[in-house]
């Protein structure tokens, strides 16, 4: 190879090669043609177009700035993974969705408790000890066989969904949530109509996911408190940051954070955790709430911002996986619905939808299934559609317009199969799973609608209730967000 290919780019590189007869310097080929003292259009020039040095330079030019959009690209994604959570409106219509209903379900069973989770239950006290004892599930109902003890852990496993729902101290009730649905449907495992293994799956991915950011009261607690520290900055003659968790300690949450220890410390001194594999559930449990009480002493005794910065980093990492790992869920369980339906005969030939709709047990109103299932074209239509939309919904993601589109026809369908077939609760946990995809401006919009309903709504009470000599207070205006300090801190890797 020569010095002139393998060298870096000189300057005599950019020199075109003349013959001695060749124009003079004010004839070059520089001006547009037709101009004077340019060869006519046509003839031969013996100068190439582009030098090869100027083409080298040209590619090593381009190859950099590839490498540059690419180098901006992931610093992007690495920022957008580490310095935010992603979803917040997403996760928390999850968080409202699952929690809602569980909570409606345990309260629509309350009469029937006994028979479903009790210990005088078809599925006894003693299958259910020895099916554990097998798998290690959790349960705590199988900490005694007492009706007492079964009385609290039913009336603890609403409460926790109910708090959950209207996300107060999220972090905390995320994992008593979960722990509620493990106990109750561990202890009588053929219980539910196949939305109780969505909500069982769906309440351990919640834990780790930050779902509380919006639509809650821990985000109405973090906006009040933000007000009263810009409030006080304002009040100061120097602008200084003020720590609302110096000034007004959650000392709530730190009294929930030490019962919650000393009940998990007697349940493990007496031996009620199953340890298993690397400490189990055991480990679990301790793990989250020793993480848990890592924020507190962060945020409060720590005079750099730094470890706050750390932990928000791991949270919204672990916030953003779980949020892929749910949304992965949701897929498979379409995909795999959707090509196990296509193996079967009467899938095949489009009247699998007929058999259902004239069963007693799926029949709560029996003149509509005979409505539906009396034209066998729209019979066949309906068959073939729900095959169609949860094999190709996967693949829809890729399409924002054509996602909404059957995400809005399968939401649509869950919302008659609770009604037709008189699967309400099934048909809730599937559009709580469906909801990780809508967009976030019609999420939005909707709570948009929510918070105007909810201020007529007051202020109709209020010019009612003076009528029986009580009054309410009008709507309240929403705190503004605090202005950014100087000393804001940036969360999250910029790589």
């Amino acid at each position: 190879m020569s010095n002139h290919e393998s060298g870096p780019v000189s300057d005599q590189d950019d020199i075109p090669v003349r013959d001695h007869g060749a124009a003079p310097a004010d004839d070059r080929d520089d001006s547009p043609v037709g101009e004077p003292g340019r060869a006519p259009a046509g003839a031969d020039d013996p100068r190439p177009t582009r030098s090869p040095g100027r083409e080298r330079l040209a590619g090593r030019i381009s190859r950099f700035d590839r490498r540059h959009r690419l180098d901006r690209k992931l610093a992007h994604a690495v920022s957008s993974l580490t310095g935010r959570s992603l979803g917040p409106y997403q996760t928390a219509v999850i968080r409202i969705g699952f929690a809602g209903t569980w909570l409606l379900f345990l309260l629509r069973e309350f009469p029937h408790r006994q028979e479903m989770y009790g210990p005088d239950g078809p599925w006894s006290w003693d299958l259910a000890q020895q099916l554990t004892a097998n798998n290690h599930a959790f349960t705590a109902l199988m900490w005694a066989d007492g009706q007492v003890w079964f009385e609290i852990v039913f009336a603890l496993a609403v409460l926790s969904a109910a708090l959950f729902m209207l996300g107060w101290r999220t972090r905390t009730m995320s994992v008593l949530f979960l722990l509620g649905v493990l106990s109750l449907q561990n202890r009588s495992i053929f219980m539910g109509d196949g939305g109780d293994n969505v909500i069982h799956l769906m309440a351990i991915y919640l834990v780790f996911t930050r779902c509380g950011q919006v639509w809650s009261l821990d985000a109405r607690r973090e906006r009040r408190a933000a007000a009263a520290g810009a409030r006080a900055r304002e009040g100061r003659s120097h602008p200084v940051r003020v720590d609302p968790d110096r000034t007004d300690p959650d000392r709530v949450g730190i009294a929930l954070w030490a019962v919650l220890g000393l009940a998990l410390a007697a349940a493990t001194l007496a031996g009620k955790i199953d340890g298993g594999l690397f400490g189990g559930w055991r480990t679990v449990y301790w793990g989250l709430w020793a993480v848990q009480g890592l924020w507190w002493p962060a945020r409060r005794y720590t005079r750099s911002a730094q470890p706050r910065v750390f932990l928000d980093v791991l949270a919204n990492l672990l916030h953003n996986a779980a949020l892929f790992v749910i949304m992965a869920e949701a897929c498979l369980i379409y995909a795999t619905a959707g090509w196990y339906k296509i193996q079967g005969s009467r899938w095949q030939d489009g009247t699998a939808v007929y058999y259902p709709l004239h069963l007693d047990y799926f029949s709560p109103w029996p003149a509509l299934s005979d409505t539906l299932s009396a034209s066998g074209t729209m019979v066949m239509l309906v068959t073939y559609g729900t095959v169609v939309a949860q094999v190709a919904f996967p693949f829809t993601l890729f399409n924002r317009r054509v996602k909404n589109v059957l995400l809005a026809g399968m939401i649509t369908e869950h919302a008659v199969i609770a009604v037709v077939l008189g699967l309400p609760f099934f048909s809730l946990a599937m559009i709580a799973a469906d909801a990780v995809f809508l967009p976030t401006s019609f999420l939005r919009r909707l709570g948009g609608w929510v918070t105007r309903a909810r201020e007529r709504l007051s202020s109709r009470l209020g010019r009612n209730l003076p009528r029986l000599g009580r009054t309410l207070p009008g709507p309240r205006e929403e705190d503004p967000r605090p202005p950014e300090t100087a000393e804001h801190t940036h969360v999250g890797f910029t790589a």
